[in-house]
């Protein structure tokens, strides 16, 4: 098996697209995180995939939960992702979003934004993948934000 440090090196050779995974739990409080593995899997039915760490603070509100959103991030939104990668009591406090049909954080500004409905959940080593069909999205015009080689970056053109 590879190992952890080599494995860790080649798939930060990967640009990825940075987006913040929101949901409700079951008593109808917000949760958010940045999360760069996301992905599509199919077009009939529309799915997405998210995979989230099973230490995650989100990680326990993901058992309840029906429905997840995708705020997938501008070059504009750096800031965005480090508030929700930290650890804060209310990630939400004082930023632009609207609510889904579903009713999850859809975050202001974003590239693009998905809401979804949960259709399947695999434990996957030390994550969950979480699947979900979406039911509504929005697209804008702007540049993505991007990871790579455990920084952010942007596309020159």
């Amino acid at each position: 098996m590879i190992d952890p440090d080599t494995f860790r090196a080649i798939l930060g050779r990967f640009a990825a697209g940075v987006t913040v995974m929101t949901l409700r739990d079951t008593i109808g409080a917000d949760h958010g995180m940045t999360v760069s593995a996301f992905a599509s899997v199919s077009l009939d039915p529309p799915l997405v995939l998210a995979c989230i760490s099973n230490d995650a603070q989100m990680h326990p509100a993901l058992e309840g939960a029906r429905h997840f959103g995708v705020s997938i991030l501008s070059s504009e939104q750096e800031a965005l992702s480090r508030r929700f990668s930290d650890v804060l009591p209310d990630r939400f406090a004082g930023i632009g979003y609207r609510r889904g049909k579903s009713g999850v954080v859809l975050l202001d500004d974003a590239l693009a934004t998905l809401d979804c409905t949960i259709v399947a959940r695999h434990p996957a080593g030390d994550h969950a993948i979480v699947i979900g069909q979406v039911d509504e999205g929005s697209v804008r015009h702007a540049t993505p934000l991007l990871y790579y080689r455990g920084g952010y970056a942007q596309l020159e053109r």
